[in-house]
C-alpha cells in the first residue's frame, strides 16, 4: 500500500516537476531576515457530490483545486501568498512577497526532512473512486424509495451524498515535512411530511474519513431514510412550546453542538490570546460544575474531524480542556502557542490553500458521568427534553447564545412527554456549565455531520457528549 509520502509527490510534486530541492529553497527564501516561523502548505482537493430531489439526479458536480499557500511569521505579523499553479518560478515570488513583513534578523540553509512516524487515523483510499457511478446512483435511489416506503404522508425526499478526497504536505522552516491523505464521506436524506395541510420536516444523515462503502455496510444509509421519516412524523405531533426558565435535559451525541458553540470556540488559542474570550486568563480556575470534563481530540480513528496531523503538521491528539470543572488549557496552532509560550496541540487548520491557518476544534466533546439517563429523565420534575438540534449563533466575548431545536419534548413528572415545535435554548455558556447537576454514562459522538464555521473558513468536526442535566436554562417558546 502507499504511503500519504509517496501520494504526496505523485500528486503535489511531480504534476509541478518541483522535487524536494525545490521546496528547500523556497522555504530558504521564506525564511529570511526577520522571520519567525514559516511554513508552505501543499493541498490537492477533489470533490464529488450528488442529490437526487424527488426521485430524479438534479446535481452532479465534481471539481479540483490544486495549490499551494505560503506563510511567513515575524513577531505577530503573518505574511501570507498563496499560488494556484505551484511552479517553483511562482513559488519563489510567493516566497518573496510573504516575507516582505521581514525587517531584521539572521537567515540559514535548512534541511529537508522525512515525516515523522505518525500512525495513519483513516485509509488513504480514494473515497470517489470506492463505489461505481452506477452504485451511487443506485443508493440515492434505494434511500428515497425507502423513505417514501416508511410512510404514506411522506411527500418530498432529497438524498445528497459526497465524498472528498484531499491530499496535503506541510513544510516548515526547520524542515519538518508533513503529509497527509485525507478522505471524507457524508450522505444526508431530508423529508417533508403533510398531514391534514400541516407540512414538518425531517432530516438524518451521517460520514467520517473513510469510503462510500459506509453507507453500504449493515444498510447504514437506510437508518438515515428511517429516521429522517421518523423525526418528521414527530414534529407533525408537536405541541406549542411554554417559554421561560426551565430544567432542561441535553440528548447524548449532537447535542454536544451546543458545548461547541457555546463553550469550544472560547477555548480556541487567539480568542484567549487577545482576551477576547469569556475564559480568558482562567486557566485553573473552576468554569463549570466539577462533573464536567471537556476534551478536543483529533486522533479518534475514523471521526469526520480527526486529523492524523493538522495544517501545520503537527500531530494531533487528546487536549484536555476543562478537567472536573477547572480549566486546564486551551486549542493551539503553532502561531498562538509560541506567542503564549505554551506548546500547539495540534488545532491548526484552515479552510484550503488559499487561506491562513487558525486554532480549530476537531472532535470536542464531554466525557461521561455515572449516572442512568433514565435516572436523570425520572429527575425532572417539570422541563425540557433537548434531543437534536438546528442552528445555533454564540458572542464569544460574552459567552451568549441562542439555538433552535428540531427535536424536543415536554418532560413532566420524570417522564417524557409530547414533542414541542419552535424550541430555543437561550444562555450563557460558562453560566451553563456551572449548572450541571447531572452527567450520563451514556457518551455518544455524532454520526459524522458537523462543520465549523469561523472567520469565513469552514472545516469538518466532530462534537459529543452524554446525556446532561442543566438545572436552568431560558426556553424561548411558542405557546401564548
Amino acid at each position: 500500500m502507499e504511503t500519504s509520502l509517496q501520494i504526496a509527490r505523485q500528486t503535489l510534486l511531480e504534476p509541478a516537476e518541483l522535487g524536494e530541492h525545490h521546496l528547500r529553497e523556497t522555504v530558504e527564501r521564506l525564511s529570511g531576515p526577520g522571520v519567525d516561523a514559516a511554513d508552505l502548505f501543499f493541498q490537492l482537493h477533489r470533490l464529488e457530490s450528488w442529490v437526487l430531489d424527488d426521485g430524479i439526479v438534479k446535481e452532479g458536480n465534481f471539481s479540483l483545486e490544486r495549490g499551494v499557500g505560503l506563510r511567513a511569521i515575524s513577531g505577530e505579523k503573518s505574511g501570507f501568498a498563496y499560488t494556484e499553479e505551484p511552479t517553483l518560478e511562482n513559488l519563489l515570488e510567493a516566497a518573496a512577497s510573504a516575507r516582505a513583513i521581514a525587517r531584521a534578523g539572521q537567515s540559514g540553509r535548512i534541511a529537508v526532512g522525512s515525516p515523522g512516524a505518525v500512525a495513519p487515523l483513516y485509509p488513504v483510499d480514494d473515497p470517489i473512486s470506492s463505489l461505481p457511478d452506477e452504485a451511487k446512483i443506485e443508493l440515492l435511489h434505494c434511500l428515497d424509495a425507502a423513505a417514501r416506503a416508511a410512510d404514506p404522508r411522506v411527500q418530498q425526499v432529497t438524498v445528497s451524498l459526497a465524498a472528498v478526497h484531499e491530499v496535503i504536505l506541510v513544510l516548515d522552516e526547520q524542515g519538518r515535512l508533513a503529509t497527509d491523505v485525507r478522505p471524507l464521506v457524508r450522505c444526508n436524506v431530508q423529508v417533508i411530511v403533510e398531514q391534514k395541510g400541516r407540512r414538518e420536516q425531517g432530516s438524518a444523515g451521517g460520514g467520517g474519513r473513510t469510503t462510500l462503502d459506509l453507507f453500504v455496510e449493515e444498510d447504514r444509509a437506510l437508518g438515515y431514510a428511517r429516521e429522517a421519516v421518523r423525526q418528521a412524523l414527530v414534529n407533525l405531533e408537536a405541541v406549542e412550546t411554554p417559554a421561560g426558565p426551565m430544567t432542561v435535559v441535553l440528548g447524548p451525541g449532537w447535542p454536544g453542538i451546543l458545548l461547541h458553540e457555546a463553550v469550544g470556540h472560547g477555548l480556541e488559542g487567539d480568542f484567549n490570546r487577545k482576551g477576547l474570550s469569556a475564559f480568558s486568563g482562567r486557566i485553573g480556575e473552576r468554569v463549570a460544575s466539577p462533573l464536567c470534563t471537556v476534551v478536543d481530540d483529533g486522533s479518534l480513528p475514523g471521526r469526520r474531524g480527526s486529523l492524523t496531523v493538522d495544517d501545520e503538521g503537527t500531530p494531533t491528539g487528546e487536549t484536555v480542556l476543562i478537567e472536573k470543572g477547572v480549566l486546564r488549557g486551551y486549542m493551539q496552532d503553532r502561531f498562538n502557542a509560541r506567542l503564549m509560550g505554551v506548546p500547539p496541540t495540534g488545532n491548526g487548520r484552515r479552510e484550503s490553500y488559499a487561506h491562513l491557518p487558525l486554532p480549530r476544534m476537531t472532535n470536542t466533546y464531554m466525557l461521561g458521568g455515572d449516572h442512568d439517563p433514565r435516572e436523570i429523565l425520572r429527575s425532572v420534575k417539570k422541563g425540557l427534553y433537548a434531543v437534536n438540534f438546528a442552528g445555533g449563533q454564540v458572542d464569544i466575548t460574552s459567552g451568549k447564545f441562542v439555538f433552535s431545536l428540531s427535536e424536543a419534548y415536554l418532560i413532566e413528572n420524570g417522564r417524557v412527554g409530547a414533542p414541542v415545535k419552535g424550541a430555543t435554548l437561550i444562555g450563557n455558556g460558562p453560566d451553563v456549565m456551572t449548572r450541571v447537576s447531572l452527567v450520563g454514562n451514556d457518551l455518544a459522538l455524532d454520526p459524522g455531520v458537523g462543520t465549523c464555521g469561523k472567520e469565513g473558513q469552514s472545516v469538518p468536526v466532530g462534537v459529543g457528549q452524554p446525556t446532561v442535566k442543566v438545572d436552568e436554562i431560558t426556553v424561548g417558546g411558542t405557546a401564548l
